[in-house]
């Protein structure tokens, strides 16, 4: 039972519920709900201490916390001043942290993949390279956060890992607390993981095949802890290889958006892409035709790379399918595009305005604002007697 504080100065007990109003900022997630906050002491002068245990040592976020902790005690009445002292957990403190993350089960699962799941899984896939897929990714994941959605990314494109960049976070690795690891986070709000991220240097070449690339993926959906997510975006290499057959089999619910450019070479190469979505049993939910015009200075709108193939995409899959799939969106070609995954400033934040912007914000509305439909998924039932 802790001692009654002098007049105008908090108690102990107000000073903890102050901090339950910090998160993590990797866990996002109360700290006081993590076993985070060793220690609090209140002085009779009114100086606050507060002992916060780090989940590892190096924490690259520990400025966040130490700035969050202060704020949120320091606007307590009667405090003249806060002292943060941060400390590391113990292997015991650490195991107990993952069992609370994983919900008390020590197996490792893909939380997306169970019965229960709430979060929207959006696989964004191509047939071929060089048409976009990955600056539609990383936008649309930015427009979803903008709508206030709890968004994550991974960057499945193994060899062609680019997501890190063009969310500002190219350096960055990830906390890991044992065998947990925690996404990035970054200034948009959105979290990224990508096997870049894992490697020991940036400029390291992967050179795996199909058992170590399906592992890779199983280790960036099981073994990071993501939290409650509304939405996750997978960024998956261009082509019908080995990480759209392990996604198929490790996450048969994940809506499939293919991205193409109308020219005929693009549309016929896409057309395979999602056709082996449909094989995995996964849903297409639609073709966004990326690069699909230039609009001049003086307004006149350019056909660069031909006109028609995200029409004839959807066509396609529709016929192949026998469900309706549309094209969700049609992005202009835009410098600002460009500039902006290079500057690690996507477009529909850097330049929202942009009719490119505009084009990418309208996909994401689409894709959130409609339900999950039951055309083309796998619904695992099996039928136990003839009638």
């Amino acid at each position: 039972m802790s001692a009654t504080p002098p007049a105008g100065t908090p108690s102990v007990e107000q000073v903890t519920t102050a901090l339950g109003s910090v998160n993590d900022p990797e866990i996002k997630r109360p700290i006081t709900e993590l076993g985070m906050v060793d220690d609090v002491a209140v002085d009779p002068d009114g100086q606050v201490r507060v002992k916060v245990l780090l989940t590892v040592a190096g924490c690259p976020l520990k400025d966040t916390i130490n700035r969050d902790v202060t704020a949120a005690v320091g606007g307590l009445p009667g405090v003249t001043g806060v002292a943060v002292e941060l400390g590391v957990m113990n292997a015991e403190q650490r195991s107990n942290l993952q069992s609370t993350l994983r919900g008390g089960q020590a197996q490792r699962e893909i939380p997306f993949a169970q019965p229960g799941s709430l979060t929207r899984v959006f696989a964004i896939a191509s047939g071929k390279g060089g048409v976009g897929k990955s600056s539609v990714t990383v936008n649309l994941a930015l427009a979803m956060a903008q709508q206030g959605l709890k968004v994550g990314v991974v960057d499945a494109d193994i060899y062609g890992h680019s997501m890190p960049a063009m969310l500002g976070v190219a350096d960055a690795r990830p906390t890991q607390v044992d065998d947990l690891i925690m996404p990035v986070p970054t200034p948009s709000g959105v979290s990224v993981i990508s096997i870049g991220m894992l490697k020991p240097r940036r400029d390291q070449v992967v050179a795996w095949r199909g058992p170590m690339l399906d592992r890779a993926l199983v280790q960036m959906l099981s073994d990071v802890y993501w939290g409650d997510l509304d939405a996750l975006l997978l960024d998956l290499p261009p082509g019908t290889g080995d990480i759209a057959i392990s996604l198929g089999q490790h996450l048969p619910n994940a809506e499939v958006l293919v991205v193409t450019t109308p020219q005929e070479a693009a549309a016929e190469v896409a057309e395979r892409a999602g056709t082996m979505a449909s094989m995995m049993h996964q849903r297409v939910v639609g073709v966004v035709e990326n690069m699909s015009f230039f609009l001049s200075p003086q307004g006149e709108k350019l056909d660069i790379f031909g006109t028609g193939g995200g029409d004839r995409v959807a066509a396609t899959l529709s016929e192949r399918f026998g469900y309706d799939v549309r094209v969700l969106g049609r992005v202009p070609l835009d410098p600002s595009l460009r500039e902006g995954g290079d500057s690690g400033k996507p477009i529909v934040e850097s330049d929202p305005t942009s009719p490119a912007a505009q084009e990418l914000l309208e996909v994401a509305r689409s894709l959130t604002g409609r339900g999950r439909g039951l055309a083309g998924m796998q619904l695992g039932l099996t039928p136990t007697a003839k009638f």
